[in-house]
């Protein structure tokens, strides 16, 4: 078990779409506006987590064209996201309050998310807590990554929002959006250097 949580922590902790973009979020809209948004993740990771458990996500992952056009897709997603970010601290036309990333991006997010397949692929295929009932197992899981996936993400979001308590310049602000940006990008990369 402890083998287990261990493997959620690190999971979650190391920088990836989800969390980098909430941080962005925290930092180019606030706490509150990204509430919304990892509320979104929340939804959209337990409901990938419940796609791993039935077996769809194994079929879709066994599937090349499936898992690119998944890889691309999120991708694409994360460049958009870093785009908005990146342009939160200057005063753009089409960067307003009612375009800030909300439940339904965070849900999206999750949903193309290639990370979150394999990872939750690993907790619940890789990890045998209670060999004798796979449905305690799997409820035990899910509580287990719950209680680890919720204050990280909401620590995250704070640190990204704590930008936003400094008194920082303008310039500041907005080359600290880009340096989020620049991180989401460099995932983007990464993932995008696995298909060659």
């Amino acid at each position: 078990m402890l083998a287990f949580c261990l493997a959620v922590f690190l999971l979650l902790i190391t920088p990836g779409p989800g969390v980098l973009s909430t941080a962005g979020v925290g930092t180019a809209f606030g706490f509150h506006a990204g509430l919304r948004y990892v509320c979104g993740l929340w939804i959209g990771t337990n409901l990938v987590a419940l796609i791993v458990v039935s077996g769809l996500a194994a079929v879709i992952l066994s599937i090349d064209w499936a898992r690119n056009g998944l890889l691309i897709a999120s991708s694409l997603y994360l460049l958009y996201l870093a785009a908005r970010i990146a342009l939160a601290g200057r005063r753009i036309a089409f960067i307003t309050a009612a375009s800030i990333p909300g439940l339904s991006a965070g849900l999206l997010l999750q949903l193309i998310n290639p990370k979150a397949y394999v990872v939750n692929l690993t907790w619940f295929s890789g990890f045998i807590l209670l060999p004798n009932s796979l449905l305690l197992e799997t409820l035990v899981k899910f509580l287990i990554i719950n209680l680890t996936w919720i204050p990280i993400h909401l620590l995250w979001l704070l640190a990204g929002s704590s930008v936003n308590r400094l008194d920082l310049s303008p310039r500041a602000h907005f080359a600290i959006n880009l340096a989020m940006a620049a991180a989401m990008l460099t995932v983007v990369a990464l993932a995008l250097a696995a298909l060659v």
